[in-house]
C-alpha cells in the first residue's frame, strides 16, 4: 500500500489555508510542515499538529517533504519554486506563475535541467465544467469558432481595499482576477495573437485599474472580447455565476464566457447549447437547446490529487510552467496595450521586454 505523499505549504495565507482543508480530506496525501514568516502562521501550524519555520529552506532541508504547495504572494513564487526544485521536490505553484516573464523563464529552465515537475495552480482548469466545456469545443459541434464574449463585471466591496497593497500598481484587475478569465479562454477557444485594450482607474483612482475592455485576436481567427470591472453592481463573472467557491452567492443564470461558432454556440458556466435543427438554417428558424451535463467536483480537490499523480510521476502537468507563461504574456500584453494604445502581441519566452 503507498504511503500518503508528504506534502509542505509554503505560506499559510487565505490559498494555503484553503490546499489544507482539502487536504484533510484526503487518503492520499498528508500535510507535513508549514513555513510561512508571518504572525499567524505559527498558531495555524499547531492548529494543524505540523512543525512551523519561518524560512522554507530550513523547512526543505529539515522536513524533506516530498511535494511542496507554494502559496505565499506572487513576487515570491518564481524563487521559492526554484528553492524546491534545487532540493528535487516537485512543486504546486499558485498562480500567478510569477510577476516578471524573465523570471518564468529561469523557472521553465531548471525545471526542464533538474526534471522535477512544476504544477501551476490555474484551478479553473480542473473543474469538470471546465472539462466539458473545452470537449464541445474541439468536438467541432459548434462549427468554426468565431466570437467569443467574457464577462467580468461584479463589484468588490470597499473593505476588500483596506489592505494597501491592493490600491497599489500591479495588485487591479488584471494580475488578480482576469488572469484566471485569460487563461480560461485560452484553454477552450486557443491562443491569442494580438490584442487591444483600455483602461481606467475613474471608479476609485487607485494606483490600478478598476475597468478594462480588451479585443483579443485568437491565432485561429475568432473575435473575442472581455469586458471587466470589479466596481459595478453586476451579476456577470466566474465568481457569481460558477457557484465554485460558497463565500460568493450564486447568480446561476447569468452567463459569463458566450462562444459562438458557424453551428453554434455555448453559454458557461450554464453549458447551454444552441443550435438550429437543420443545416442552412437561419433567423428566421427557432434556435434547439441542448444542456450539456457533467459531473460536478470541487476544482481545488481535483488539482490536488492531479498534483498527487503529478509529484509522483504518473501524469505531465495539466498546466506547466511554460503554459502558465503564455498566460502571463498575454497579461503583459493587455498591460502594454492600454498604456501605449497600441495592439500587442504576447511576447514569448525569451523575447527582450
Amino acid at each position: 500500500m503507498i504511503s500518503p505523499l508528504r506534502i509542505a505549504l509554503i505560506g499559510a495565507g487565505n490559498m494555503g489555508r484553503q490546499h489544507y482543508q482539502h487536504l484533510q480530506q484526503m487518503d492520499g496525501a498528508q500535510l507535513c510542515a508549514i513555513a510561512d514568516p508571518g504572525p499567524q502562521a505559527a498558531a495555524f501550524a499547531a492548529e494543524c499538529a505540523v512543525p512551523h519555520f519561518t524560512d522554507h529552506r530550513q523547512m526543505l532541508a529539515q522536513v524533506a517533504p516530498e511535494a511542496v504547495i507554494v502559496a505565499n504572494p506572487n513576487a515570491q513564487h518564481v524563487r521559492t519554486a526554484l528553492d524546491c526544485l534545487a532540493a528535487g521536490v516537485p512543486v504546486l505553484v499558485e498562480k500567478p506563475v510569477g510577476v516578471d516573464l524573465d523570471e518564468v523563464a529561469e523557472l521553465v529552465a531548471a525545471s526542464s535541467a533538474s526534471g522535477v515537475p512544476v504544477l501551476v495552480g490555474h484551478h479553473r482548469r480542473h473543474n469538470p465544467m471546465i472539462s466539458r466545456a473545452r470537449q464541445v469545443v474541439q468536438s467541432g459541434v459548434l462549427g468554426r469558432l468565431t466570437t467569443v464574449t467574457a464577462l467580468w463585471q461584479l463589484q468588490k466591496p470597499d473593505s476588500y481595499f483596506d489592505i494597501a497593497w491592493r490600491r497599489e500598481p500591479g495588485a487591479g484587475m488584471l494580475l488578480t482576477n482576469l488572469i484566471h478569465d485569460l487563461d480560461l479562454l485560452r484553454y477552450l477557444c486557443g491562443e491569442v495573437r494580438q490584442v487591444q485594450a483600455f483602461g481606467s482607474n475613474g471608479i476609485r483612482g487607485f494606483g490600478n485599474e478598476d475597468s478594462v475592455a480588451v479585443l483579443l485576436q485568437f491565432e485561429n481567427g475568432a473575435l473575442g472580447t472581455l469586458t471587466g470591472s470589479d466596481g459595478v453592481a453586476a451579476p456577470w463573472s466566474w465568481e457569481l455565476g460558477s457557484g465554485e467557491n460558497p463565500v460568493y452567492p450564486r447568480q446561476a443564470d447569468q452567463p459569463c464566457y458566450l462562444l459562438a461558432g458557424t453551428a453554434g454556440a455555448l453559454s458557461v458556466p450554464q453549458l447551454t447549447r444552441w443550435h438550429y435543427a437543420e443545416p442552412g438554417a437561419g433567423w428566421h428558424e427557432p434556435l434547439q437547446q441542448v444542456q450539456e451535463t457533467f459531473a460536478p467536483a470541487e476544482a481545488l480537490r481535483v488539482q490536488l490529487e492531479h498534483f498527487i499523480e503529478v509529484a509522483r510521476g504518473q501524469v505531465e502537468p495539466l498546466v506547466s510552467v511554460v503554459d502558465a507563461a503564455r498566460t502571463l504574456a498575454l497579461v503583459d500584453a493587455i498591460g502594454d496595450a492600454i498604456r501605449t494604445g497600441r495592439a500587442c502581441a504576447p511576447r514569448a519566452l525569451g523575447q527582450a521586454g
